[in-house]
């Protein structure tokens, strides 16, 4: 059976980046817990940071660069999606929604999503419920029932169920249980095949 396509969507703005982190942590989490599962996986992570000039460029042209175009092929063909936002003003960055915006409306139709978020406080934790997830609903994803929030306090927790590495395990193991008896989206789609007019005109003749 071929290797999984997991894509991983990151937001963060620093270097260093919280959001990063827990990009990370989420995409080796579901990793393991597939591989544990009897597949194997590809990961791949798109930081929408070094992509920003080509996001802009693209919503006033409609023409994506060259880096963007392949980022935005690899979420159309990936079996499944981590997508991590930072939380400015109670919803997701204007970058990732940015990114979002370019994508085709039927790109998420049907893949299994994982919705995660970092912010300063646990009070922007309900974002994840009235912002990302309507978002992905309305795109047609499945997104997974449990949502990652991590606050700055989080990182710091012990390995708990109700503890950041609790969430993120639990999260992982529903992207898991969504992905394993899944097939391998082929790496490739086929040339839709064009029958010439005239060839379709001689066929309708010998019948």
């Amino acid at each position: 059976m071929s290797a999984l396509k997991l894509v991983v969507v990151t937001a963060g703005l620093s270097v260093p980046s919280s959001t990063r982190l827990l990009a990370d942590r989420l995409a080796e989490a579901a990793a393991r817990d597939l591989r544990e599962a009897g597949r194997e996986v590809d990961v791949r992570v798109v930081e929408l940071r070094e992509l920003a000039r080509d996001i802009a460029d693209n919503l006033v042209t409609g023409f994506p660069p060259p880096a963007l175009r392949d980022a935005v092929r690899a979420v159309e063909e990936a079996d499944g999606l981590i997508a991590v936002t930072p939380i400015f003003s109670a919803s997701y960055s204007g970058l990732f929604k940015s990114f979002v915006d370019v994508l085709d409306k039927d790109a998420l139709t049907g893949k299994p999503v994982l919705i995660a978020a970092t912010g300063g406080t646990a009070r922007h934790s309900l974002a994840l419920e009235h912002a990302m997830r309507p978002l992905f609903a309305y795109l047609r994803a499945v997104v997974v029932p449990t949502a990652v929030f991590a606050a700055s306090e989080d990182w710091g927790a012990n390995g708990t169920d109700g503890s950041l590495a609790g969430r993120i395990a639990r999260a992982a193991g529903e992207l898991t249980e969504s992905l394993a008896g899944r097939p391998a989206t082929p790496r490739a789609r086929a040339a839709e095949q064009v029958v010439p007019f005239a060839q379709q005109l001689a066929a309708l003749r010998a019948r």
